[in-house]
């Protein structure tokens, strides 16, 4: 078992929520909206050719972008091994985290 790295897995759960409409710029802007973080094109896109190596995700081409001059964008689409993958992970997170309260980290 290889677990997802946490932006492996920020990153499929950002294409699993886009459903249809993962590409670059919209997971981009969903990590950051969701981590608070700003994230890079290019801290997306090292994780995506991950995840498309291990066939976690399969890349797919959108019909034509009049507004791109007619040129295609490249879509992602989540594979089973990618939803499985996902599973995985919460799975072991929620084994790790069983036991310890939320407010087990509030100061005293």
């Amino acid at each position: 078992m290889k677990l997802l790295s946490r932006s492996e897995e920020i990153v499929l759960i950002a294409i699993w929520r886009l459903r249809g409409n993962a590409y670059g710029i919209t997971i981009r802007d969903l990590v950051s909206e969701l981590t608070g973080y700003d994230w890079t094109l290019g801290a997306v896109y090292v994780p995506l050719d991950t995840l498309t190596r291990r066939a976690f995700v399969e890349k797919a081409a959108s019909k034509p972008v009049a507004s791109r001059g007619g040129r295609s964008k490249c879509l992602y689409v989540l594979t089973r091994e990618g939803r499985n993958a996902l599973r995985e992970i919460r799975e072991v997170q929620d084994v790790v985290w069983r036991g310890i309260s939320r407010s087990a980290f509030d100061e005293k």
